[in-house]
């Protein structure tokens, strides 16, 4: 692992197994559900099923993300090792993390002189945001330097792309991310909004589609007509869905057909219940590497 540690939010979106596999660390944001506090500990306390399957039963969820006393506690565990940290939050357009984890770092900066505590906000969430810590852990093991991670993030944090779509607007018409009128007249009409996360980080809609069809060939054309070297494209493309894998993995062949030259076949993982208490099941996200994120 060398002498620092690369680090995330658990709003990254993948299983504790990856994140063991590629030595990345990561601490856990909160959620409620019906008043009784839970760990979004990737599904370790509830499965995907159980989870989802209680909001559909008309449990209601909220969530509560990670201070600045538990991030000074999480970056002192390392710091006290003789470790450098490198930590990237939940996007700041979706949450105040970035905040509380820079508040902690310029805190414990003083204590420990000595060492680097460098934070980054991914301006990402779920499926992209996974995909960057990949990558990190990529570069890590290539040998590059901690200040070199740092500068790449920085050079690179724009090119990550995240597109987002659901074919249920009930979670988000509950949460009020869409009217009530709006949501009616979208579920009435079939809608399924595609929607993408822009340069602060902000969850925007971008297109009104009708049908699953229809949304996934939108989604696949979005990332087509971004993806770095187009149809040549070799990097990594990750997904993330909620409680609708036949749905993300026919989204994964449809982009596998577009893009033959993957450095690996896309990996699908579940959003855990931080990002899920806000799209309710029936969301598919997909990460890629491409041009500037959107204003």
């Amino acid at each position: 692992m060398g002498d620092f540690i690369i680090s995330c939010c658990s709003t990254a979106d993948v299983t504790e197994e990856y994140l063991k596999e590629k030595n990345i660390e990561h601490i856990c944001f909160h959620y409620y559900m019906d008043d009784v506090a839970f760990v979004d500990d990737l599904f370790k306390s509830k499965t995907p099923d159980e989870f989802y399957g209680a909001m559909v039963d008309g449990a209601m969820t909220r969530t509560s993300q990670v201070n600045a006393d538990e991030f000074a506690t999480y970056f002192k565990s390392f710091l006290d090792k003789g470790l450098d940290i490198i930590h990237l939050t939940l996007g700041s357009g979706i949450s105040g993390v970035y905040n509380s984890a820079n508040i902690a770092a310029t805190e414990l900066q003083e204590q420990y002189p000595d060492r680097k505590i460098y934070v980054f906000d991914s301006l990402s969430a779920s499926a992209g945001y996974g995909l960057f810590m990949d990558k990190l852990a990529e570069l890590r093991d290539q040998g590059y330097s901690i200040e070199d991670l740092a500068k790449w993030t920085e050079e690179h944090i724009q090119n990550q792309n995240t597109w987002f779509f659901t074919t249920d607007l009930t979670f988000l018409i509950r949460g009020g991310r869409v009217s009530k009128v709006s949501g009616w007249f979208g579920t009435a009409l079939n809608i399924c909004p595609l929607m993408n996360i822009n340069d602060e980080g902000k969850l925007v809609p971008r297109q009104k589609c009708r049908g699953k069809k229809m949304v996934k060939k939108a989604a696949v054309a979005a990332v087509k007509e971004r993806v770095t070297d187009g149809a040549d494209y070799s990097d990594k493309i990750f997904i993330t869905h909620s409680v609708c894998y036949d749905d993300a993995r026919e989204v994964a062949d449809m982009l596998e057909a577009e893009f033959p030259n993957l450095k690996e076949k896309i990996r699908i993982f579940d959003i855990g219940p931080t990002i899920g208490s806000h799209t309710g099941p029936g969301t598919v996200a997909i990460g890629f590497w491409g041009s500037p994120k959107e204003k």
